[in-house]
């Protein structure tokens, strides 16, 4: 078993979060289950390395990569990784990490290789089966939500569904933050629309014009949500989409977006 797979910041955020054992039978209770940290392990590794679960090599995890995979089942269906993102975004307000008056959007494609639910014909990858990840950060590229819909998708359908599903941020005295002031986004979110439906939140749009020479200057504010795709693909499980279930995925890029935040707020130290 080894241990320094799971930083020890990183398990003392999640173990409280995880859902209890059941109690072992006194009479004939079986073999003794898999400590949760070594499972956590293999789940990294697999995020980390994009080995197939069957190919975790169980001599160096501790466990084996099935048992893995159902923990992992277990966590994403008891909430865990939403709560953990959440955690770690309100110790980064408290530490002053966080600057939401400025969030910045944006979707990518991935391949979906096995299909499942939300997957669709990926117009830029000749209608193969494909996901999209769209993402909503922060003035630094901090990750504040990220979702995920099939390939065929717009990426302005989901302006509001990421910005209503930011969540309550607390870490300062007074309300949990929820709204930021401006979104600025690309030429893909070019729609009066959805500009109006921002203003009647409060919300500025910052959104490149189609038809108009580059030059806006958005760029210089949007380009953080270029870069924390790259953070986030540097885990190679999310480069291209292997899960079947839609939930298990969006749960790995969830834990992907919790240990971003975990390096922003190491920095700080």
């Amino acid at each position: 078993m080894l241990y320094d797979l799971v930083p020890d910041d990183l398990w003392q955020r999640i173990a409280p979060l995880l859902p209890p054992r059941p109690a072992r039978r006194s009479r004939f209770p079986g073999r003794k289950p898999i400590d949760d940290r070594v499972a956590l392990g293999g789940v990294l590794f697999v995020l980390r390395t994009n080995v197939s679960w069957r190919d975790v090599p169980a001599e160096t995890i501790g466990c084996s990569g099935i048992t893995c995979w159902r923990r992992l089942r277990e966590w994403t269906e008891a909430g865990v990784w939403p709560r953990l993102h959440a955690l770690l975004l309100s110790e980064l307000r408290t530490a002053k990490l966080l600057d939401m008056d400025d969030v910045a959007v944006d979707g990518s494609h991935v391949r979906a290789l096995k299909g499942g639910p939300h997957t669709g014909p990926s117009p830029v990858d000749r209608g193969r089966p494909g996901s999209k990840h769209h993402v909503l950060v922060d003035r630094h590229g901090t990750p504040l939500v990220v979702t995920l819909t099939g390939g065929n998708r717009h990426d302005v359908t989901q302006l509001l569904p990421l910005i209503e599903a930011i969540p309550h941020i607390r870490g300062r005295r007074g309300r949990p933050r929820r709204r930021p002031r401006r979104v600025f986004a690309d030429r893909g979110y070019d729609y009066d629309k959805y500009r109006a439906l921002l203003r009647r939140r409060g919300i500025t749009p910052k959104i490149a014009r189609r038809g108009v020479a580059h030059g806006s200057g958005l760029g210089k504010v949007r380009w953080v949500v270029e870069r924390t795709f790259a953070w986030l693909h540097q885990f190679k499980r999310l480069r291209v989409r292997s899960e079947v279930r839609a939930d298990l995925h969006q749960g790995l890029l969830e834990l992907a977006c919790s240990i971003i935040c975990l390096r922003r707020l190491r920095k700080s130290f």
